[in-house]
């Protein structure tokens, strides 16, 4: 018996990109402010934000928690839902997005 594909959220990839540069964080940067060192690696981040792979359950918790609530893994997933303008600003400007 085959395994059907689950449905791809298709608005993800944009969403996980704009948290991450609303955080004004690299790819990099975002795997330690995730917690992740050692667990993921900047091409997984790129693979996640380009679209070309979903980023397990738990690590998109913690992308919803980063956008400022376990509330928002909801917006994440649901493409009729959209993530706010006002989503945290960076905490210092050290590790910015290029």
């Amino acid at each position: 018996m085959g395994k059907a594909s689950s449905p791809k959220p298709k608005k993800l990839a944009e969403k996980l990109h704009k948290i991450r540069i609303s955080l004004g964080l690299s790819q990099n940067g975002l795997i330690k402010r995730l917690g992740f060192e050692g667990e993921l690696t900047q091409a997984e981040i790129s693979a996640f934000e380009r679209g070309i792979r979903n980023p397990p359950l738990h690590v998109l918790l913690e992308y919803a928690r980063a956008a400022g609530g376990g509330g928002y893994l909801e917006t994440l997933i649901d493409d009729k839902l959209n993530l706010p303008d006002n989503l945290p600003k960076p905490l210092k400007s050290v590790d910015c997005a290029r």
